[in-house]
C-alpha cells in the first residue's frame, strides 16, 4: 500500500461510504467522544473541529472523531502510534477530506 494513499478514519466513516452498516455495528457516540477527548488530550491538533474553523462541518461526533484520529495517527504513527481507539477507528486509503476540511498527511 502507498503511503500516499494512507488515511485514517472512523470505521463507521469509511464503510457508510463503501457499506453502509446497520446500527447496530457502529461505535456509540459516547464512546467515540471519548476516544476523541483522549486523542485531543494526547497530541491530535483539534483545533480544526472547534466552531468557526474549517473541519467544524458537519458538526457531528462522527466526524469530529474521524478529525482526531487522523491527526494523532498522523503524529505518531512513525513512532509507534496506532489508531485502534478501541475498535472506533481503521487505517484505510478513503481520503475523508471535504471542502473546506481538509485531512492532514505526514509521510
Amino acid at each position: 500500500m502507498s503511503i500516499v494513499l494512507l488515511r485514517i478514519m472512523l470505521a463507521l466513516l469509511a464503510t457508510s461510504v463503501i457499506t453502509p452498516k446497520s446500527t447496530d455495528e457502529q461505535t456509540p457516540d459516547d464512546e467515540l467522544q471519548a476516544a476523541m477527548d483522549w486523542a485531543c488530550g494526547n497530541g491530535a491538533d483539534c483545533s480544526k473541529i472547534q466552531m468557526n474553523q474549517p473541519c467544524y462541518y458537519p458538526n457531528t461526533t462522527r466526524d469530529h472523531a474521524s478529525y482526531a484520529f487522523n491527526s494523532y495517527f498522523q503524529k505518531f504513527k512513525n513512532k509507534g502510534g496506532s489508531c485502534y481507539f478501541k475498535g472506533a477507528a481503521v487505517i484505510t486509503e478513503l481520503d475523508p477530506s471535504h471542502n473546506p476540511c481538509r485531512y492532514e498527511f505526514i509521510p
